[in-house]
């Protein structure tokens, strides 16, 4: 039997760095110690900003950012998957997901194509968020490979865009990162639902690393990261709070599935 021990970190970023760099570096002592080599991140981890503006700190070529991002994998011997840093390209600002190997070697990265948009009332009046406000969206797919693990990323708002992962099932990936910071509103009313849907539809598992608690006067995010079998069964739940969840993944049962029901 081919298995994988992988686990997620759920925090609660604000702006500063420095303290969301503690937080992330305190829940990868605990997964050393459960010998867990392979680490999912949530969406803008190194520095969560306010809906409207981006953060000051960005990761920008090899400056102090990235390599502080860098050494979280360097400095604990781990695989650091999955989780996005805003970063500046030019004159653009792309939400993008770094990837680094334990000696830091960067394996790829993926920019998110589908930003988040969203109408709604508050206070008796209408507001609207819009992500294209702050970010420029990344047009290409990413599939990287980890080890037995052949992983396609995807950001947060790409959830609900089906395409995305069909395309990646039928390139022949046994596992879908989705890392994010899904609000509260719509975390309730669709975030399992929508996880659950994409592992069975693409007969992968799924791990959705998100963001939880009270970023800002602006940001509550919903947490519940998951961790999702091809058949949909939930292996972990984060459901609130900070911490480190765990599962074993069984690779073979992905390829199991593909030969029992007949999709891709």
């Amino acid at each position: 039997m081919s298995k994988v021990s992988v686990g997620i970190i759920q925090i609660c970023s604000g702006l500063d760095p420095k303290e969301n760099l503690k937080k992330i570096q305190s829940l990868l002592a605990e997964a050393k110690v459960l010998g867990v080599k392979y680490i999912f991140l949530p969406e803008v981890f190194y520095s969560m900003s306010g809906v409207s503006t981006a953060t000051p700190y960005l990761v920008e070529d090899q400056n102090e950012h990235y390599l502080a991002i860098q050494s979280l994998a360097k400095d604990n011997g781990v695989f650091l998957l999955g989780g996005t840093a805003a970063t500046k390209v030019g004159s653009n600002i792309i939400n993008r997901a770094y990837n680094f190997t334990p000696d830091g070697s960067l394996i790829g990265t993926y920019d998110k194509q589908n930003l988040f948009s969203c109408d709604f009332e508050k206070d008796g009046q209408q507001k609207k968020i819009n992500e294209a406000d702050v970010y420029t969206a990344g047009h290409n797919e990413k599939i990287i490979v980890v080890g037995e693990l052949k992983i396609g990323l995807s950001i947060c708002f790409d959830l609900r865009f089906s395409p995305l992962y069909f395309s990646y099932a039928q390139q022949g990936v046994n596992l879908i990162t989705i890392a994010s910071a899904f609000t509260v509103p719509t975390g309730k009313a669709h975030w399992h639902t929508l996880v659950k849907a994409r592992a069975i539809e693409t007969q992968s598992f799924v791990i959705a690393a998100d963001q939880w608690g009270f970023h800002n006067e602006k940001m509550h995010t919903y947490g519940h990261s998951l961790i999702v079998s091809p058949w949909g069964e939930i292996l972990a739940d984060a459901k609130d709070g900070e911490k480190l969840i765990t599962a074993e993944l069984d690779l073979d049962f992905a390829k199991q599935m593909r030969n029992m029901i007949h999709v891709f």
